[in-house]
């Protein structure tokens, strides 16, 4: 199923993407969080390019990059 994200700033062009497309490239079913593991496998590209995409997609764009702190990174 395709889903299409608005921009959010004036110049943006809108996003579109396969959602739930990371967890059939992971093997996980719908609706089930995808475990820890799995998305380090994916982020090293060990499921694939596609995975490795959608995993840097989920991370930058769906869940916001992480913001940095006077010690350290957020999670």
């Amino acid at each position: 199923m395709k889903e299409t994200l608005k921009p959010t700033k004036a110049g943006q062009k809108p996003i579109t993407f396969n959602k739930g497309g990371l967890h059939a490239s992971t093997g996980t079913p719908a609706g089930k969080k995808i475990p820890s593991d799995k998305l380090e496998e994916a982020k090293e590209g060990k499921l694939g390019p596609k995975a490795q995409k959608q995993e840097e997609f989920r991370e930058n764009v769906l869940t916001g990059p992480k913001k940095k702190f006077k010690y350290g990174v957020q999670k």
